[in-house]
């Protein structure tokens, strides 16, 4: 497919599916006369705020030093040459 054509509803659906439950999120924490492109600028923060967190924990708990792990779980040593 190319990226111009026409969505199918079953793609349509799924992104739905998708993206309303995370826009109720963040319209329910908002004032009440607030507008729908109020709820999408906040939600666009929201969401770069989460994966910002998501990669910040990912570094956390990431192994480091000779404390990480070969592809096959073993503990590998790291060499001069790595």
């Amino acid at each position: 497919m190319k990226d111009y054509d026409p969505l199918t509803t079953e793609e349509v659906n799924e992104a739905s599916k998708d993206f309303f439950p995370l826009f109720d999120i963040v319209h329910r924490n908002m004032p009440e006369n607030c507008t729908v492109e109020d709820t999408l600028k906040v939600m666009e923060s929201v969401c770069k705020l989460a994966h910002k967190k998501r990669v910040a924990e990912e570094i956390a708990h990431a192994p480091f030093g000779f404390n990480k792990k070969a592809d096959d779980g073993n503990e590998s040593e790291t060499t001069a040459t790595e």
